[in-house]
């Protein structure tokens, strides 16, 4: 029996050890897919694949240096405050190379160079270089070379936006004069008929990946295999599969051969997917291929607004009886508590659980770190809830359980509380639907939720009014079971009440 208790541990120690060199030889890459092609989107024929050049470059990088290559989801705006905490290895998603970034972050060598694109419509020649964007409606992406070469410029009324899909559509429905964008962005979205490109050289920008200031020994074998890639041609290759090779790449990288994109076929295909006319019957199919990944995310969403709200209700109930009956040196902290929730973002709050707690020693999970921080948010509101339900319950009651002898404990609980709790269903279901929405803002810390999930898919297949209307009846069938519910709890206590 001890021999094969003995060889039983060694089976399960070798596990563990087999386990943790799978798990050292991934290479954990995070990029935003919302962010859309050519970078890192999600496939046209097959949206639960996720393809572009950047996720070419990062399994061929990962191949180079004997590992896997494993993609992480995370909202652009958190993807160097995620890779601080520790979330992902590395950043791989069109991320410039600026004095700003390079102080919280290392970055590889460039692993590709870009100008900038001018697209306006084809019927307004006001516009022939960048000179002539001065006092015109610019449309630019936030936080990019494009919105500061455009500010530099003076006199431009800029429009920033999150996602590249919708300066275009701003454009064509003329809310927009012209779109600043990467030279590979307009390739891929400014291809149609009704406007023209105009590139602008001589304002050229240079993409690296992003490592952890203390990963020395990683930055130095990814450096290592990109120069290795430039040497044989392989980040040619995949450049030109995708369409985007460029003069300035190719003389960074000191190619002699001539500048080709002939053999775009990946960038081909990209097109002929997306300009693909669709019948209805086309139409409903794909919303099919779309319906269990809208559901994968309506899952996550539920799952986090069902124990948010538990730790809301909860700790609101708490908070409401202390406010109410504790003691002033216990009420007014309290009362601060709920006030400062109640005034600040919902969005600042998650930042600071995820990505500022870890620094003095706390870290959640993203999945507990959305968890706490809604619950908490809808705390506080559910504290002023309960706090109304409280205070309406006449006085005289209390007053008349401690004459018959309850302590005040027993009144507050079978009394006060039971009474209050009947009052407040209407609102805290209302709070619940609430909830359920505003769960798409944990897109920030890594979670792929409904929104971040139909974001994804409106911007590769520019379906905003099809893909929208069936994320909105997801939410509506989520909804719809709690109101219910609320209704048949509101009848069986009143009736329990007569």
């Amino acid at each position: 029996m001890k021999t094969i208790a003995y060889v039983s541990a060694l089976i399960c120690l070798a596990g563990v050890l087999d386990e943790s060199r799978v798990l050292a030889e991934e290479l954990v890459w995070a990029a935003d897919a919302e962010g859309g092609a050519p970078y890192t989107f999600p496939d046209p024929r097959n949206p639960a694949h996720i393809i572009g050049f950047e996720v070419d470059l990062a399994n061929a990088l990962a191949a180079r240096m004997g590992r896997n290559a494993r993609f992480v989801q995370n909202q652009w705006d958190g993807l160097v405050p995620g890779l601080e905490r520790g979330e992902y290895d590395v950043v791989i998603n069109g991320l410039e190379i600026t004095p700003e970034r390079a102080e919280k972050i290392s970055f590889s060598n460039p692993y590709f160079y870009s100008t900038l694109t001018i697209t306006r419509r084809i019927d307004d020649d006001r516009v022939q270089r960048a000179e002539d964007l001065r006092g015109l409606r610019v449309g630019v992406l936030k936080v990019t070379f494009a919105e500061r070469y455009v500010h530099n410029l003076g006199n431009v009324t800029i429009r920033s936006y999150d996602g590249q899909v919708q300066p275009f559509i701003d454009l064509a429905l003329n809310r927009l004069d012209a779109v600043v964008m990467d030279t590979p962005i307009a390739l891929y979205y400014a291809t149609g008929p009704q406007v023209k490109n105009i590139e602008i050289p001589a304002a050229r920008m240079t993409f690296g990946i992003g490592i952890r200031k203390s990963d020395l020994v990683l930055l130095h074998q990814i450096n290592a295999a990109l120069e290795s890639m430039k040497r044989d041609g392989m980040l040619r290759k995949i450049y030109s599969d995708w369409g985007i090779y460029n003069a300035a790449t190719a003389q960074a990288f000191a190619d002699p051969e001539p500048v080709s994109n002939d053999n775009a076929s990946r960038y081909r295909d990209y097109l002929d997917a997306i300009r693909t006319e669709h019948t209805f019957k086309d139409r409903l199919g794909q919303y099919k291929q779309y319906l269990p990944l809208l559901l994968q995310g309506a899952m996550v969403t539920l799952e986090i607004s069902a124990l948010s709200m538990v730790i809301a209700i909860g700790l609101g109930l708490l908070m409401a009886v202390l406010r109410v009956f504790g003691p002033s040196m216990i009420a007014w902290p309290v009362i601060a508590f709920i006030e400062v929730i109640r005034g600040t973002p919902l969005l600042i709050q998650l930042f600071i659980i995820f990505y500022g707690l870890p620094s003095v020693g706390i870290r959640f999970s993203p999945l507990w770190a959305a968890v706490i921080g809604l619950g908490i948010n809808y705390a506080a509101y559910e504290a002023e809830n309960y706090r109304a339900g409280i205070q309406s319950i006449p006085h005289g009651q209390l007053d008349a359980a401690l004459a018959l002898g309850l302590t005040r404990i027993q009144t507050i609980r079978k009394i006060v509380l039971p009474q209050a709790v009947r009052l407040v269903i209407p609102p805290v279901t209302n709070d619940f639907i609430a909830l359920l929405k505003d769960s798409s803002l944990v897109s920030v810390i890594t979670m792929v939720e409904l929104t971040k999930m139909y974001g994804q898919l409106a911007a590769t297949n520019y379906d905003y009014i099809g893909i929208g209307l069936l994320t909105a009846a997801i939410y509506f069938v989520l909804g719809l079971p709690i109101a219910r519910l609320s209704r048949l709890l509101e009848a069986r206590l009143a009736y329990m009440k007569v």
